[in-house]
Formats: structure tokens, C-alpha cells, sequence
């Protein structure tokens, strides 16, 4: 039953699974990832030819992912895949968080 609103008020909103914490949430929530040449890359633009995954924006759902083998499986493709790509990216973007919260905080005082 993919795509189907895991909550009342997300009618009309298509879901994803996340490959590490295996959660469902909202697609617009999820980083979706793509099989390159021995490495998975990110596209945040869902735009990448190729079957995709969906990964929540955090490095332990890409922990998770790495340690249950979950891309090679969620690609149908034969691994090991490079995750350096996406790694820089979550790390990227868990650091972009951390200093938006971070000004909010000096702001607020």
C-alpha cells in the first residue's frame, strides 16, 4: 500500500519508507538517493534516472542503512556502494541545522 497517508490530516501527500529506521513519512521529508557507478548519490531534486530510495536527512538512518546492507537491496543492484556522497551532504546539512538553531537560540536572548 505505498503512498498511502500514514495520518489523517496527510490526505493527498505520497509517503516513503526510509531504507535505515524503515519509518514511513512524508516523501517532501526524505532525501532520495540513486545507484551511480558504485556509489549512492543524493537527489534532493528527485530528478536522477534509476530505481531510488528514500533515507530520512539524518546520519543515523544512513548508519542504519549501511549496516543492514539496505541499498543494494533497495536498488536491486549487486553492492557495496559508496555512501561518501551522501554522507558530506547529511553531515552538510545536520550542521546547517545545527547553526539555525544555534542563532535562534542568541536571538531569542
Amino acid at each position: 500500500m505505498t503512498g498511502l497517508p500514514t495520518e489523517p490530516g496527510d490526505c493527498g501527500a505520497p509517503t516513503r519508507t526510509c531504507v535505515g529506521c524503515r519509518v514511513r513519512d512524508g516523501q517532501d521529508r526524505l532525501l532520495r538517493v540513486v545507484a551511480g557507478e558504485g556509489e549512492v548519490l543524493p537527489d534532493p531534486r528527485r530528478r536522477l534516472p534509476g530505481r531510488g530510495a528514500y533515507l530520512h536527512p539524518r546520519l543515523a538512518c544512513l548508519a542504519i542503512a549501511e549496516r543492514k546492507r539496505a541499498f543494494p537491496r533497495a536498488f536491486r543492484l549487486p553492492g557495496p556502494f559508496a555512501v561518501g556522497a551522501v554522507r558530506a551532504r547529511l553531515e552538510a546539512f545536520e550542521a546547517e541545522a545545527y547553526d539555525r538553531v544555534r542563532n535562534d537560540d542568541v536571538a531569542q536572548r
